[in-house]
């Protein structure tokens, strides 16, 4: 049986860094007119990174059944860490790092390590701010989501 195919779209904001956060995913079904589905949020104490991760985490965790996954993301932090199996050394170093260092985000990099797991993923880099439109919007969005919760504190 075949997974249905899904693209995702991510994008983090936060400012300053550490700062108010927002995240933003833009999930598109292909062959069913492209349609379009907007997640945001943020938090109040947050980084870039996290928010980052917290995008995808979100994005994955949205989709009702296994997919086959084209996720874009403009954060090399989070892709590398899948297509340089980074992930993989961190686990069998105990979530340590190769100075030995506790991994940073290690909450987050588990709960997108259980998101993905159901889901074929292909990790896919867009060069943030470089006129990819889905990545504009998802950005714009993630920013958005900042700003409001900013007004709101």
């Amino acid at each position: 049986m075949t997974k249905p195919k899904i693209e995702i779209y991510t994008d983090g904001a936060c400012s300053p860094n550490p700062g108010v956060g927002g995240w933003a995913a833009i999930l598109v079904s292909p062959g069913h007119d492209n349609h379009e589905r907007e997640l945001t949020g943020g938090e109040a104490q947050s980084t870039n990174n996290r928010m980052e991760l917290t995008a995808a985490i979100e994005a994955l965790k949205a989709l009702a059944k296994p997919c086959e996954v084209k996720l874009h993301t403009d954060s090399t932090y989070v892709r590398n860490a899948f297509t340089q199996r980074w992930l993989e050394k961190w686990q069998r170093n105990n979530w340590r790092t190769a100075a030995k260092k506790p991994v940073a985000n290690e909450d987050l990099w588990r709960a997108l390590l259980d998101a993905q797991a159901p889901h074929d993923i292909e990790w896919l880099w867009v060069k943030g701010h470089a006129d990819d439109p889905m990545n504009e919007r998802a950005d714009e969005l993630a920013v958005e989501a900042r700003l409001e919760l900013a007004r709101e504190m």
